[in-house]
């Protein structure tokens, strides 16, 4: 399994979009971190649903898309090489028992195994776009669960941004247009550039 998906790295439309969490694979030599196979199906695994709507995205704007093919139990391709959560031992109250006491060599080996890959590939594209002066607006796209911790979440469809806010606005306001969806604006989450 390679670390990444690439699809149309040569499109041309103006996003280039990337899916941190495409994928809930676990490398046979893991032995599944220790969890069942209902645990690798539930949302600690993976983002469910993300990687056939970053597809979808991909071929409707003739975008590049980048997709990582682990899940972010093994390494969080969502997150900097110095987070705490790079490699969770704990994950919406489950306990990863194979991510446990992990050794700085363990650790190592995925970063170099799935993490600079995903995203060495990320960056080429966009390198390669900037040198074709071809412009491009970056959207990484997640999925999240109906409750965290106990907490309901009441969003079906949410952005998140930081200082820029240039794209969200008219997005936001054409998806809350029709009234009939609840629509959250960095919510759950915010864009965190010291932590995403």
């Amino acid at each position: 399994m390679t670390a990444f998906r690439l699809l149309r790295p040569h499109g041309s439309g103006r996003f280039v979009f990337f899916c941190d969490h495409a994928s809930n694979y676990i490398p046979a030599e893991l032995n599944g971190l220790g969890l069942p196979a209902s645990e690798l199906a539930r949302h600690i695994a993976w983002d469910i649903g993300a990687a056939g709507i970053t597809e979808a995205l991909s071929e409707i704007f003739d975008a590049p898309a980048i997709l990582c093919n682990t899940s972010r139990l093994v390494i969080d391709c969502n997150r900097h090489l110095n987070a705490r959560d790079l490699v969770p031992e704990v994950s919406d109250g489950t306990v990863i028992p194979g991510n446990l006491h992990l050794s700085e060599t363990a650790k190592a080996t995925r970063i170099k195994r799935w993490f600079h890959p995903y995203h060495d590939a990320g960056e080429s594209i966009l390198l390669d776009r900037e040198t074709k002066s071809v412009p491009s607006i970056v959207v990484s796209i997640h999925s999240m669960t109906a409750s965290l911790a106990g907490q309901p979440r009441p969003w079906e469809i949410a952005l998140s941004s930081h200082l820029d806010r240039s794209l969200a606005d008219p997005v936001l306001a054409a998806l809350r247009r029709p009234g009939d969806v609840v629509v959250g604006d960095n919510q759950p989450y915010d864009l965190d550039p010291d932590v995403d």
